[in-house]
């Protein structure tokens, strides 16, 4: 007899996925499809967002393909170096996000050809897509390079998307979701963007206009880009024997402090760090787990250990079918507790190093840079916590003031880098005191606070361009907040 699923089974696939995890599982089908460029696009029509589309000018499915893509659980065979694995991904990542997907594809020597499947549709039949309709959507210029062949995807009825047709909250979805987007994208496919075996782009269409925004390009984001090393000596690789062959953790320190987007990668310092696994260039796991080898601690957040499971090692891992977390058993503690380097380095060293480099960050940490004394303008009691927190320059430096004037404009402030001076307008101090009588010191939190934003701009020789658009900056939020104020 046929045993025909429960229709609401459809319903629980992706459970695990975001949206970043399900375009990247769809992304992994135009990689596998011998695509140049993959483009996301999210379709805004009255207001509201509507659609996502993710176009590829791969080598598109036969007639003969098509029905047994659309089909859940129909597995596929791989090719050696194909990305996908499960054979669910399709429905997996497009029904983690949308009601309704749609696909429509074209090979060399055939028609263009479409399915639609929808959550709604209980009893697994598939809709067909006019070819007119296939054929007009697929030559729809999507400002990627053309080869004739292609697939395209359409969500409808996005769970993810907002009800609102407030364009300031449309904006910041849309704001967010590129950025989170981007940044996932960009850390998964890096080694693949930066090889050029594929280029990532997104961008919003207004539906109404009849014509899409600017186009943004993922760029790789490294978990190794690091300018220089954390300790001499590494990154060192450590090797043990896996029946004939062996498996490879290459450990990387970060240097103890960085601002780069490539090691802040995640908010917490614990999701930073651990084992970090490419299969096929594709990361499968950014780091937040150690597979045994030790605890996430703060104390190791500088710790990176790459590794790749092609091939043999394929045996010891299992990874989740979302393809963005790895499972290891017993067999692989054993091998990365007997793993070493040439010079004699273990998993033991490695970590005691990489604590070792967080201690001497967290000592640099407390050397704070020397700052101009602060000197007429300042309230006796703020001067005195000023004096106690930080070094100055030198003992003879001429001290940074802050003073009232009144200015010639309706700008807050004025840099006075000649006279050491920050002048504010008079035409503020009012308001700011709450008509209470001014003198030399008073308001002593603005003051204080503006020495803090501005004083390292009263040194060196010149205001360099950071500084000058982060002055433009503070100027226009500052005097908009004063007249506030007032």
């Amino acid at each position: 007899m046929q045993l025909l699923p429960d229709p609401r089974a459809l319903e629980g696939l992706g459970r695990n996925h975001s949206l970043d995890t399900a375009l990247a599982d769809l992304v992994d089908n135009s990689i596998d499809a011998h695509a140049t460029h993959v483009l996301i696009r999210l379709v805004r029509k009255e207001g509201r967002l509507r659609s996502l589309y993710v176009v590829d000018n791969g080598q598109g499915m036969p007639p003969s393909r098509i029905d047994a893509a659309m089909t859940v659980g129909s597995k596929r065979t791989y090719a050696e170096g194909d990305l996908g694995h499960f054979g669910i991904g399709l429905q997996s990542a497009s029904f983690s996000q949308a009601r309704t997907l749609t696909v429509m594809t074209r090979s060399v020597g055939h028609d263009p050809v479409g399915r639609r499947l929808s959550l709604d549709n209980r009893d697994f039949m598939a809709e067909t897509v006019p070819a007119a309709f296939a054929y007009q959507e697929l030559e729809r210029d999507w400002g990627i390079p053309e080869t004739g062949t292609g697939t395209l995807i359409r969500w409808d009825d996005v769970f993810g998307f907002p009800v609102t047709r407030d364009p300031g909250r449309v904006e910041e979805f849309i704001t967010s979701t590129a950025q989170n987007v981007q940044n996932h994208l960009g850390l998964v496919f890096h080694r693949l963007i930066e090889r050029g075996t594929v280029n990532i782009s997104l961008d919003v269409e207004d539906a109404d206009l009849d014509q899409p925004g600017p186009l943004f390009e993922v760029t790789p984001l490294d978990p190794f880009g690091y300018k220089r090393t954390g300790l001499a000596g590494y990154p060192k690789t450590l090797a043990a024997t896996h029946g004939d062959s062996d498996i490879i953790f290459k450990c990387h320190l970060w240097p103890g402090r960085s601002s780069a987007a490539e090691f802040r990668l995640a908010d917490a310092p614990e999701r930073r760090q651990g084992l970090y696994i490419y299969r096929r260039s594709r990361l499968l796991q950014a780091g937040g787990d150690w597979g045994g080898i030790t605890v996430p601690t703060r104390r190791l957040q500088v710790a990176r250990v790459e590794l790749h499971i092609d091939g043999d090692m394929e045996s010891l891992f299992r990874m989740n079918p979302e393809k963005s977390r790895v499972i290891v058993g017993p067999e692989f503690m054993r091998l990365a507790e007997g793993a070493i380097a040439d010079d004699g380095t273990t998993f033991k060293t490695y970590l005691e190093d990489a604590e070792r480099v967080f201690r001497e960050s967290r000592k640099r940490t407390r050397e704070r840079r020397p700052m101009i004394p602060p000197g007429r303008g300042f309230a006796p009691a703020v001067r005195k916590s000023i004096n106690a927190e930080v070094p100055f320059t030198h003992e003879n430096d001429q001290p940074l003031d802050i003073r009232w004037k009144r200015l010639n404009s309706d700008e807050f402030f004025e840099v006075d880098r000649e006279h050491r001076t920050l002048w504010l307008h008079e035409a503020y101090r009012s308001a700011l005191l709450g008509n209470r009588r001014g003198g030399l010191n008073d308001v002593p939190v603005v003051k204080a606070l503006l020495y803090l934003l501005t004083e390292e701009i009263f040194q060196g020789e010149r205001i360099g361009p950071k500084d000058r658009d982060n002055l433009e900056l503070w100027q226009e939020i500052l005097t908009a907040a004063a007249k506030s104020e007032r």
